[in-house]
């Protein structure tokens, strides 16, 4: 009786261990063995160059929390089946209105005011465009990104303009706690925002649900149009976010700010396994993305490549992320 329970046992067990591989889907885990693979790559190839240093991995944090904070919101919007072009130049449209209401004389309150209300407005026109009038995202978006780089770079003659409040500086940008910069902080606090959003509210669920299979959801009585609405005003929030931190980091705004960014975030995103037709979404693993990408972007500079080089590689991670991402049902 004893032989027959193990031979049974050891049936069962290997029948859940077949259940498991069945179901076990390496696509929704590729961002993370890559994550891995870089850093033992950068961190044994560049190990005499610092790589590993805290000072570089502080750097690294920094250069990536404006891309994260922005792939955050992005994670909504493409979760949503839809695409948002024009994050970054809105980024140089509010570190620029931020750094003018506080030269105007506004104050700290004026310039975070303007900055967050810059990229809230942009996200509301875009979410209009693509819902009622319904003209398509992509569309929407690479137009608006071409309106607003152009009014950023007329706004102020294409000149930058200095923040001398250093009370907006070191909170938003370049201050810092003990060893621990504030603008990681602040990252932290929007990631744990987007993935309670996305995970734990009828908004996270009524977006993946709106992107997994829109038809179906209305016919649920989700109200689409709306969440979509909703998803672009929180991208343009965010990135209006990360124009105020990229000022106060810099203590100017600058037209510059936020340029190619766009594709960073979306890389980001994509990587992170959300797909890019909609339907899934996974905050957690946008950020490893995010991190992924900054990390390259770091090793690339220690090892000397120039700009346009990295964007290469931008380019070849966007379109490897696509190839290998995991896809919605519908």
């Amino acid at each position: 009786m004893q032989s027959k329970d193990i031979k049974v046992n050891n049936q069962m067990s290997n029948d859940v261990s077949l259940s498991f591989l069945k179901k076990f889907d390496w696509r929704n885990y590729i961002v993370y063995f890559a994550f891995i693979g870089v850093i033992i790559y950068f961190s044994v190839t560049l190990y005499d160059d610092g790589f590993v240093s805290t000072d570089n991995m502080m750097n690294i944090i920094r250069q990536t929390a404006m891309i994260t904070i922005m792939a955050v919101a992005m994670t909504f919007v493409i979760s949503s089946a839809e695409i948002d072009l024009s994050i970054g130049s809105i980024t140089a449209l509010s570190s620029l209105f931020a750094a003018l209401a506080i030269q105007s004389g506004f104050g700290f309150i004026g310039g975070l005011a303007a900055g967050l209300a810059t990229g809230l407005a942009v996200g509301f026109i875009n979410g209009i465009l693509i819902t009622k009038i319904k003209i398509p995202s992509f569309l929407v978006t690479l137009g608006t990104m071409g309106i607003i780089s152009g009014t950023a770079m007329w706004v102020t003659d294409t000149a930058p303009i200095p923040i001398l409040d250093q009370t907006f500086n070191f909170i938003f940008g370049a201050g810092e706690i003990g060893p621990i910069p504030i603008i990681f902080i602040w990252t932290i606090i929007v990631v744990v925002i987007g993935h309670i959003l996305l995970r734990k509210t009828s908004f996270g669920r009524q977006t993946l649900a709106t992107g997994g299979n829109e038809s179906a959801a209305k016919f649920s009585g989700i109200n689409t149009a709306k969440i979509k609405l909703y998803a672009f005003m929180g991208t343009g929030l965010a990135a209006g976010f990360a124009g105020i931190l990229y000022a106060g980091r810099m203590q100017a705004g600058r037209y510059t700010f936020g340029q190619g960014d766009e594709m960073s975030v979306i890389a980001a995103v994509i990587l992170g396994g959300t797909a890019l037709a909609g339907g899934t979404g996974t905050i957690i693993g946008t950020v490893v993305g995010s991190l992924m990408i900054g990390v390259i972007n770091n090793g690339l500079i220690i090892m000397g490549l120039d700009v346009s080089q990295q964007m290469i590689i931008r380019g070849l991670i966007i379109i490897l992320a696509v190839a290998l991402g995991r896809k919605s049902v519908r």
